[in-house]
Order: C-alpha cells, then sequence, then structure tokens
C-alpha cells in the first residue's frame, strides 16, 4: 500500500508566544509518522498566517527555511479562522492526499492525527477529531459549546457534537469542498454535507499552551448566531410564530375589554396600553433585525467577493536550495527571484 502525503494545516493569528513549540512538537510528530510509515516523507506542515500583526509570519518563515517539512502562507490581510482553514485546504490539496486541520494552540491532541490517518487508509475521507471530555474548558465555556451543539440540532443542523475544526479530509472530500461557493463559510455544518464515508476519532482536549484564546466571548457569539443564521430559517419562522400569537393573545384582550366596557366597568388608564406599545415595539426591533441579518447574508453572497487573498505561498513556491541557505533572506527575496525565473 502506497503511503498517503499529509498535510497538517495550521491557521495562525498573533500565535508568536505558542508558535515556537507548536512547529517543534508538530515537526517532531510528522517526522514519527514518516519513520513509522504511515504517512509518506513528503508530507508537510502548512502555518497559514492570517493577517498577524505581531512576529507570527517570521517565525513561520524562519521555520521553513530551516527545515523542508514546514511551509508558510501569508495572507494579505485577516480574512478569518474559517476563511484562513479554506486557505490552507485549497492550497495544499493537488500535493496531498489527505488533510488535517488543527489549531496553533495545540489544545487538541496531535497523538489522535495516527488515528485519523489510519482510518482514512481504512477507506474513511473525512474523520471527526471529537472531543471526549472538556474538563480544561472553564465551566461557562463547556455548558455553552455543548448548548450550541444541543440549539443547533433542534433547529435540524446536523453537526459533530463536540467536534470543532479538528478533522482529517481526504484530496477527494476537500474537491467537493471547493465547489461550496457561498460567502458565509461555516465548516462544520458544511463538512457533513458533502457525505462521504466518515468516522469519529475522540480526544482529549487540552490546556493552551501559552498565549491568549482568539475566541473572546463576543468572537464565540459572533461565530455561535452565523453558524445558525447560515444554515437555519428556524429562527424567522419563530419570529412568525411569535407574531402569530401576539395577534391571537391582543384578539382575546381586544374581547376581554370590550366586555368590560359594555358592563361599564372600564377606567381611564395608560400602564396597559404603554406596557403593550413597548412589548410590541420590541418585538418588531427584534424581528427586524433578524431578517436584516438574513439580508445581509443575501446582499454579502451576491457581491462574490473573494474569501481570502494570498500574498506570499511558499507550500507551492519552488525556491533553490541556494537561496533558502543565504544568510539574512527574506520571502521578498523569495518572491523576486521566482519573478525573474519565471521572465527566463
Amino acid at each position: 500500500m502506497n503511503m498517503p502525503i499529509l498535510t497538517i494545516i495550521v491557521p495562525c493569528y498573533n500565535e508568536e508566544e505558542v508558535l515556537g513549540e507548536t512547529i517543534n512538537q508538530l515537526t517532531t510528530k510528522l517526522s514519527e509518522m514518516v519513520i513509522d510509515n504511515m504517512v509518506s516523507e513528503k508530507s508537510k506542515i502548512l502555518f497559514i498566517d492570517d493577517g498577524s500583526k505581531d512576529r507570527t509570519w517570521h517565525l513561520i518563515y524562519k521555520a521553513s527555511l530551516n527545515n523542508e517539512m514546514v511551509k508558510g502562507l501569508k495572507l494579505s490581510k485577516n480574512a478569518g479562522h474559517q476563511n484562513a482553514l479554506l486557505a490552507g485546504l485549497f492550497s495544499a490539496k493537488e500535493a496531498s492526499d489527505c488533510m488535517v486541520t488543527i489549531d496553533a494552540d495545540l489544545q487538541d491532541d496531535i497523538h489522535a492525527i495516527n488515528d485519523m490517518v489510519k482510518k482514512f487508509n481504512e477507506g474513511y475521507e473525512v474523520v471527526y477529531g471529537v472531543r471526549s471530555c472538556r474538563e480544561s474548558d472553564t465551566l461557562f465555556k463547556r455548558y455553552t459549546a455543548e448548548g450550541f451543539y444541543k440549539l443547533m440540532d433542534k433547529l435540524g443542523v446536523k453537526l459533530v457534537f463536540n467536534h470543532a475544526d479538528f478533522r482529517l479530509m481526504g484530496k477527494r472530500a476537500v474537491d467537493e469542498l471547493e465547489h461550496f461557493a457561498e460567502s458565509n463559510m461555516f465548516l462544520r455544518g458544511i463538512v457533513p454535507l458533502i457525505g462521504f464515508n466518515s468516522t469519529s476519532v475522540y480526544y482529549e482536549r487540552k490546556v493552551r499552551l501559552a498565549g491568549e484564546t482568539k475566541y473572546p466571548l463576543r468572537k464565540m457569539l459572533a461565530f455561535a448566531f452565523d453558524g445558525i443564521t447560515s444554515f437555519s430559517v428556524t429562527p424567522i419562522r419563530f419570529v412568525m410564530l411569535v407574531g402569530c400569537l401576539s395577534f391571537f393573545v391582543s384578539l382575546l384582550f381586544g374581547v376581554y375589554f370590550l366586555t368590560l366596557k359594555l358592563f361599564g366597568n372600564t377606567e381611564l388608564g395608560w400602564t396597559s396600553l404603554i406596557t403593550s406599545i413597548w412589548l410590541i415595539g420590541g418585538l418588531q426591533l427584534i424581528a427586524l433585525g433578524l431578517v436584516g441579518e438574513y439580508i445581509g447574508k443575501i446582499y454579502k453572497e451576491t457581491k462574490r467577493r473573494p474569501k481570502y487573498i494570498i500574498d506570499v505561498d511558499l507550500f507551492n513556491l519552488p525556491v533553490s536550495r541556494k537561496l533558502m541557505n543565504m544568510e539574512g533572506a527574506d520571502y521578498e527575496s523569495i518572491v523576486e527571484t521566482r519573478k525573474l525565473s519565471e521572465n527566463n
């Protein structure tokens, strides 16, 4: 059996504090897999710099000069975690048989990659990394995250419970993923739609090695809301249901107050009037905001703007060993050398 060419894809955004250790651990893991004849010696680690403002790209570039296994992809600006994943997958797919996506903080267990590759060799095109334990998360994050998966299931969106973006995808699956042209990419919901043979590998989530999480509460809520509105129209239907209930309740109150008037039991007052106006007004604003969110997504889809723009691609850019060994060489020199070679 031919050993598969594996590319480990790592999106990075301001990961200077943790990146050195991440590179060391992933390089060691991939080297061990090559020695054990699990993957081909052509396997790589691709780090995607998603518009970082610190020295993340400098560390990626420096590592790529010293280690042939390490490659880098620099986006022109911050495109978001999901788009950075797509950039890595689509850039690496032609040179890879399978690809594993993993976050730079290494809270996901890198040793689970061995099991993922074994499942791929058994014929599974998609292998999900599923957290069997979330003890490293805070109590708030644990319950809100699990609540999100349960809510999505209630809304009719089939997600793999406790799975984030740690997964293996075969080249065939990535080819099909590229056919999804929508701008609002929610990979946790889209990948299961591909429909190829899939399975799960379970692991215990670890504590972040260093630095701060790139998903504070504000981003977590935005990410969850984006996932819900990208895959389900249930919230709009719920608003319509609330509107219908409010209408029927108002009819009942109308009959009640009319009865009071006929029997002469009414008193002048404004409390009930103001309360009802505020209640209905608030519901209307919520409904308009929710509908506006869907309209905004339609607006983004119609513009068809690119999801990301690649500034430097060291994965598909052939670089001479002589240039790589030049002390003080930088990626601008590599790009310029590449242009000159193409012109000649």
